[in-house]
């Protein structure tokens, strides 16, 4: 439980979406521990004021299905290397969480008995009732649907409040990529169909469907603020809100 010096948080239980790009820091490949670190203190910050958390990582850091597609490989053998690479992030992430005395469990949609638990929603759920973080890896077990669609899956099969998607760079939506164009227009809030009709590109558009069907909201923040995770649970901070 949250003590009396911690703000009191905004939700209650939430999935965090981040990249696999986000762990590997300023290299161009791979996995940098002290960016992994930083990111599980975040985590951590948020779980310390009493918030149930659900986390699904990609695995773009060390191999992305579609691309691997794009160059010749055939798409259903590429999308499940994609899916062993997210299982690599989830462990290294956990092994952050658990240096810091935080309790967590890998759950996979491939069955990998030794190195993660397989998916079995009840008892994914009652981890979190015992207030330890989910690394829902593998993606949904299946080629062709994306970790952003795994999060919206696993986030309304856990009773989530809210999507929480970390970005670098970057501190919410924008109309066009802000790091190009000057006169780039961010969003407070914005609505899921106008991200679907405007391109928007925040997730793919089956996560999107997903998430509005449900009415589930989602909120795009900056991962590289330090507190920022923490401060937009209390109800601070930058960050754009999409809704129903």
């Amino acid at each position: 439980m949250a003590d009396s010096d911690t703000p009191t948080a905004t939700f209650n239980r939430v999935m965090l979406k981040i990249s696999g790009e986000a762990l590997m820091g300023d290299q161009g490949f791979g996995l940098h521990p002290p960016t992994v670190e930083r990111i599980a203190r975040e985590v951590k910050s948020v779980h310390d004021m009493g918030v149930e958390i659900c986390m699904v990582i990609g695995g773009g850091n060390i191999f992305r299905g579609l691309s691997g597609s794009a160059q010749g490989m055939e798409r259903t053998t590429a999308d499940y290397m994609g899916m062993m690479a997210t299982v690599m992030n989830a462990l290294a992430m956990q092994s952050a969480l658990e240096a810091m005395g935080v309790f967590c469990r890998v759950i996979s949609a491939i069955r990998m008995d030794e190195v993660a638990e397989p998916y079995i929603r009840r008892r994914a759920v009652r981890h979190l009732e015992k207030k330890r973080i989910c690394i829902f890896a593998a993606g949904t077990g299946n080629p062709y649907f994306t970790t952003d669609t795994a999060a919206a899956l696993r986030a309304n099969e856990m009773a989530c409040e809210a999507i929480f998607m970390g970005k670098n760079g970057v501190d919410g939506i924008y109309d066009k990529d802000p790091q190009k164009h000057a006169d780039a227009k961010r969003y407070d809030s914005v609505s899921y169909d106008e991200v679907l009709t405007k391109n928007l590109k925040v997730m793919d558009a089956s996560a999107i469907a997903l998430a509005r069907d449900n009415k589930l909201p989602l909120i795009v923040f900056p991962l590289d603020e330090p507190g920022g995770f923490r401060g937009i649970l209390a109800g601070k901070g930058t960050y754009t809100r999409v809704h129903g």
